[in-house]
């Protein structure tokens, strides 16, 4: 019988890179679906602005860089953020939701990731940050503020962060996929590392679907594996919150073929005219629902403030 494969991914709510490999990674928890035990080691990039602003970033050097990440699929609206942000708050936001209800951390990190990318939302603003991931997993959001600084979020996050800085000699360090931070290795956004009866790889960084897909057919060959489905409405079952169109795409396509966005959008306008699904705006793309989760998301988006664009010389986003 097929066994289960340890599966951690190590990640950061503000980084692009991880956040265009979302689709890579959709594709591999498709295919293999419950034989894989996920397991979210959250990377905190920054603890302060400051560091941010130490090394030269700016609120338009950061939205040129969201608009060069276009080329991956994933929804941008490349604007220049209010002002700068580090990521520490995000991460104990979702470190908070985890501790609540076990689960929900992957429904908290989800909607941050959209909407840093989307939205104006600033990660270390603490209230918008516990509206929204309050909004995505159903949390009281005066139970995520209040957790934000509580022992037991500290302790969950500096593990965490710990974890995350122990990639000294590993594959992903050989291959040049990590950085180096007061004094530690630590494993960039995204990396996975797969593990079975004390057999342990490791993918760092960013990388295509065939990466992984080797690594877990190697750490076990009968695992049974999920052809891509034949109807995409299969596709909005099983991932409740939403795809974006480079996901359904990147699902949608067989093997390792390049996905066709075109298809998968002429695709998913049909379940629309059906009745089957709903498009929602996000950036310059879309997020495809099924219908009863329309509202669900329109609320997470809620969550985020409205805020104008103001001119700061020194402000940046990760």
């Amino acid at each position: 019988m097929p066994g289960h494969i340890n599966t951690t991914l190590f990640t950061d709510p503000a980084c692009p890179w991880a956040y265009s490999e979302i689709p890579a990674l959709r594709v591999i928890d498709w295919r293999y679906g419950s034989q894989l035990d996920w397991r979210l080691v959250l990377i905190g990039l920054t603890e302060s602005a400051q560091q941010y602003v130490d090394r030269g970033y700016t609120t338009l050097r950061s939205a040129r860089s969201h608009a060069a990440f276009r080329r991956y699929g994933m929804p941008f609206s490349p604007r220049p953020k209010a002002r700068v942000s580090a990521t520490a708050r995000a991460c104990r936001a979702i470190e908070a939701a985890r501790l609540i209800e076990p689960g929900s951390e992957w429904a908290a990190l989800r909607a941050l990731q959209l909407l840093q990318f989307t939205t104006p939302i600033v990660l270390d603003d603490d209230d918008a940050v516990s509206r929204v991931v309050a909004a995505a997993t159903g949390h009281d959001a005066d139970a995520i503020r209040a957790g934000l600084d509580s022992a037991e979020t500290t302790a969950a996050y500096e593990r965490d962060r710990a974890e995350a800085r122990s990639a000294a000699g590993s594959a992903a360090e050989l291959q040049g996929k990590t950085a180096s931070t007061d004094g530690s290795v630590r494993f960039t956004a995204s990396s996975v590392t797969f593990e079975r009866d004390g057999v342990r790889l490791v993918a760092g960084g960013f990388q295509p679907v065939a990466a992984y897909d080797v690594l877990v057919a190697n750490l076990d060959p009968t695992l049974e594996r999920r052809a891509a489905p034949d109807d995409p409405a299969e596709l909005l079952a099983e991932y409740p919150d939403g795809l974006t169109t480079q996901e359904i795409a990147a699902l949608l396509a067989e093997g390792n073929d390049a996905p066709d966005r075109t298809a998968a959008e002429t695709a998913m306008l049909e379940l629309v005219f059906d009745g089957r699904a709903e498009r929602i705006a996000l950036g310059d793309d879309a997020i495809w629902l099924a219908p009863e989760r329309a509202g669900w998301f329109q609320g997470t988006l809620a969550a985020v403030e409205p805020a104008g664009v103001r001119r700061d010389p020194i402000g940046a986003t990760a």
